[in-house]
């Protein structure tokens, strides 16, 4: 099993490729997805699934390529579906460029499996309506998006945010995994779960 993060887009947003020894799952391919295709082409590895754990246009630039490259479905949370018919999911925010137009399809909260491995799906909402976590077990990980950063959080002020929710999201349901699980952002470096309990000053005193 491996982990690989791509920078990739305008405001270089982390994709991560969780891979195991044939298939693999790519998360939020925020730009061009080109080495994320040159990877797996090297590993020959098959992409099963393309997991947006939310849709806001810097997540989601590379979606309709890497679809198209691979054939793998295109997942989000249901309640982030409307951001598809907004700037904040459509792009050209910023002066920023329009998210090509894809096809994506809903993921509920609860047990799944991608690329051979066991998932375990959270509701996190608090940056937007409908983020998810997605938490792999097995590899001692969970791709969390913009919910919490190393040493931060992620921004509210975006149509759907609420800070009250993002802190219940990460108190009841990251905070409450195994301190050793790696917290893999959108941004910036990753972090673990026992490193935010003890020195987010967002959840001092937690």
């Amino acid at each position: 099993m491996e982990i690989k993060s791509f920078a990739l887009g305008p405001l270089q947003t982390n994709c991560f490729v969780l891979a195991g020894d044939a298939q693999a799952v790519a998360v939020d391919p925020g730009g061009d997805p080109a080495p994320v295709l040159a990877y797996l082409k090297g590993k020959g590895l098959t992409l099963t699934h393309i997991l947006n754990t939310h849709l806001h246009f810097d997540h989601t630039y590379g979606n309709k390529a890497l679809a198209e490259a691979t054939g793998a479905p295109i997942l989000h949370g249901v309640d982030d579906a409307y951001l598809l018919e907004t700037e904040l999911g459509l792009g050209r925010m910023f002066g920023l460029p329009p998210v090509d137009p894809y096809e994506a399809q809903t993921v509920e909260p609860g047990q799944a499996v991608f690329a051979g491995f066991d998932c375990t799906v959270l509701a996190t909402p608090g940056h937007s309506k409908g983020s998810l976590t997605f938490y792999f077990p097995e590899a001692r990980a969970a791709f969390v998006g913009d919910l919490i950063f190393f040493r931060s959080i992620g921004r509210t002020d975006f149509e759907g945010g609420d800070l009250d929710e993002l802190k219940r999201s990460v108190t009841s349901r990251i905070f409450t995994l195994p301190p050793e699980t790696l917290l893999l952002s959108g941004h910036g470096p990753e972090t673990t779960v026992g490193d935010e309990m003890n020195h987010n000053p967002f959840f001092a005193g937690f």
